[in-house]
């Protein structure tokens, strides 16, 4: 195991996309925070009855403990980019001969599988880290003195984790089934960013349908529901999605599975 992470670790460490993807995530992340905090604030801290409503009705969803489920919201918007870099890792193992050549060395399938799979856990563990610094210094900066409860929605981090690898195993499914990097790329990114929120919305809007929640992708974005700023005037809804996340976090981990399974299954039967 250990020499399947150095082999990885070494791989990652010398990829320039790799550095560069996560320099991205380190601005993206405590930018989208920031810039919703702003809006926030300019509502808010307006000297009229508008302000003061809001205020009431919506409290400050960067204080402790809601700032971790805000900002796991927020943060989970940008979860294609490390997806880009998922996909550009697996893809390169076909471009430059690598998946051939760790075989010829020694390694199983199954060795190159559990590889891959400790690169997305290892991009997943990182933006985690990344999400969990930002949404805690959000709160240290946001939080009064008697509203400090800082660990009571600390679960969000595992919630946003789940999320993270779930979508990040997709992209790896995409990348292993067209193998050219641009082309999956924007595969996933059409399918993530378009074809499904279209279709989600259509399902439910235009044909009262909810089997939109079943989605690949969908499935694990309900694990992180709207914020309560974003929601809470619509008290039935956001009480909804609240109780629907324990049953969306079984489905994740169902589906989390199922996709590995399909990627170790495909991989074991496709020619090198």
């Amino acid at each position: 195991m250990y020499s399947l992470f150095r082999t990885e670790w070494l791989k990652l460490n010398r990829y320039p996309a790799f550095w560069l993807l996560l320099g991205i995530c380190m601005i993206t992340y405590p930018g989208i925070n920031l810039i919703v905090l702003n809006i926030y604030h300019e509502v808010t801290q307006k000297e009229s009855t508008t302000g003061q409503i809001v205020t009431m009705l919506l409290g400050n969803p960067f204080s402790f403990p809601e700032v971790w489920k805000t900002s796991a919201y927020l943060s989970s918007i940008f979860v294609f980019i490390p997806a880009v870099l998922v996909i550009m890792l697996i893809t390169n193992e076909y471009n430059y001969k690598t998946s051939r050549q760790n075989i010829i060395d020694g390694w199983s399938r199954s060795d190159f599988m559990l590889a891959k799979a400790i690169d997305v856990l290892l991009i997943t563990l990182i933006v985690t880290i990344m999400y969990a610094v930002v949404a805690f210094f959000m709160g240290m900066q946001n939080t009064t003195g008697e509203e400090y409860a800082i660990f009571d929605q600390i679960y969000y981090i595992a919630l946003f984790s789940l999320h993270t690898f779930s979508q990040l195993s997709i992209a790896f499914l995409v990348g292993l089934l067209v193998r050219k990097a641009f082309l999956a790329m924007a595969i996933f990114l059409f399918y993530a960013l378009i074809a499904e929120p279209i279709a989600v919305n259509l399902l439910k809007y235009k044909f009262k349908l909810e089997i939109g929640r079943f989605f690949p992708l969908e499935i694990a974005d309900r694990m992180l529901p709207q914020p309560a700023f974003m929601s809470r005037l619509d008290e039935a809804k956001y009480q909804a999605a609240l109780d629907a996340v324990s049953t969306h976090v079984w489905l994740t981990v169902a589906l989390v599975a199922l996709t590995w399974v399909v990627n170790y299954r495909l991989y074991l039967k496709r020619d090198l």
